[in-house]
């Protein structure tokens, strides 16, 4: 099966609990189906300036914003094909460009060791962005738990509940346990609706009945704010001691 590696769609977010999501599932599952890579782990790492600036920019929500990172569907190995992802939202609309790379090369080529051995557009469009950011580095580790659904009409019309978030700024490889800081409450998830027009009639009537409503969250974004942030704070409060 052909890997899908460009993207334009919009996504929208909603924070919901575990009998919302219960009530969902039970209606999506008209309509869905649990897509290929039905419920797994989620792995990525998060790539960043030495200021962060990417995602200090991100939490202002700006009108354009952009970041990067290297995304796997399970534990890995040095040798296990993973994503390499740049993505971009401009005015609500997600651009997401993504390489198939074997892991030990993409890491070595986001960290500005080696080049990509596998030329086209969209690793022109990464290399771009990694040689106007010039300090960029692994910055975050980030899991979580998915359950997706596509569409049963062929449409690309997708549902995914993310729940067991996890951060670390440690132990940045995606060969690792996953383990981490939670950022996410105990039984909620993030659901996420992804198309590319609008959403189904019957999607929408679901979520009006249940009273879900969209709400923003970055997983990057909250780890940050949690994690980072808070770390940095203290270690410029121990230096003005």
């Amino acid at each position: 099966m052909a890997v899908q590696t460009v993207f334009k769609r919009y996504e929208f977010k909603y924070l919901v609990n575990t009998e919302q999501k219960e009530k969902i599932i039970s209606t999506i599952s008209q309509y869905m189906q649990p897509d290929k890579y039905g419920h797994g782990t989620v792995r990525n790492i998060y790539f960043d300036t030495d200021n962060y600036l990417l995602i200090r920019r991100s939490i202002e929500k700006p009108v354009y914003k952009e970041k990067l990172r290297i995304r796997s569907y399970g534990k890995t190995d040095t040798e296990s094909k993973v994503f390499v992802e740049l993505k971009k939202k401009y005015k609500s609309v997600v651009y997401k460009r993504r390489i198939v790379l074997p892991q030990n090369e993409a890491m070595a080529w986001v960290c500005g060791n080696n080049d990509c051995s596998k030329p086209s557009q969209i690793k022109n469009e990464i290399d771009y962005f990694i040689n106007f950011y010039k300090t960029l580095h692994p910055a975050v580790f980030l899991s979580y738990e998915r359950e997706a659904y596509a569409a049963r009409d062929g449409s690309d019309f997708r549902v995914t509940f993310d729940e067991n978030i996890l951060c670390r700024q440690n132990d940045l490889s995606l060969c690792s346990e996953v383990y981490g800081t939670p950022i996410l409450q105990g039984g909620m998830s993030i659901m996420e609706i992804k198309c590319s027009g609008g959403i189904p009639l019957w999607m929408t009537e679901l979520l009006s009945r249940e009273r879900i409503f969209k709400t923003p969250f970055s997983k990057y974004g909250t780890a940050y704010k949690n994690l980072i942030f808070k770390k940095d704070k203290i270690t410029e409060v121990i230096k003005n001691a």
